[in-house]
């Protein structure tokens, strides 16, 4: 049986549900990704452009500093890494803990939520920003989760 890690980084707390909910059906680790620095609502304000969000997203190398995790998805087979879809693409914060770690060889799952975007965009970048990794396609979980879904993508 694989070992199971579901991460995640939540900013209002949408994705937290959904990632409690994965977890718990596939009997899996979890943890949040968190940053040092919470995100604030004047923080997320995407219509300013100098709002935190906006600034990290219109910079590719921003790496918002994270608190250390405790469990290292090295010792896991699968690694889903969950996320609200910002700007049509993953938040910057989940780079900085795919950066942080050695994933060669674990088969990783992005989910998210989202208001209205698909979560292509978001694996498609991915699979630019890291080619060396096993990046599966991703799965939006904005209504109730499917299991036998969820299961044949692990598979």
């Amino acid at each position: 049986m694989s070992k199971i890690l579901v991460t995640y980084f939540s900013a209002t707390g949408e994705t937290r549900i959904k990632a409690n909910e994965l977890a718990r059906l596939l009997q899996a680790g979890i943890e949040e990704i968190e940053p040092i620095s919470k995100y604030t609502n004047d923080d997320l304000d995407w219509r300013n452009i100098h709002s935190r969000s906006s600034e990290e997203m219109n910079d590719q190398n921003s790496r918002p500093k994270i608190i250390e995790p405790k469990l290292n998805p090295s010792n896991y087979d699968i690694l889903f890494i969950g996320f609200p879809i910002w700007w049509y693409v993953e938040p910057r914060i989940i780079d900085t803990y795919l950066d942080k770690f050695d994933l060669k060889g674990i088969k990783i799952i992005p989910f998210a939520t989202s208001g209205g975007s698909s979560i292509s965009n978001s694996v498609k970048h991915l699979k630019t920003l890291y080619p060396n990794l096993n990046i599966s396609d991703g799965i939006l979980l904005n209504d109730e989760i499917d299991i036998d879904r969820i299961n044949k993508i692990i598979k």
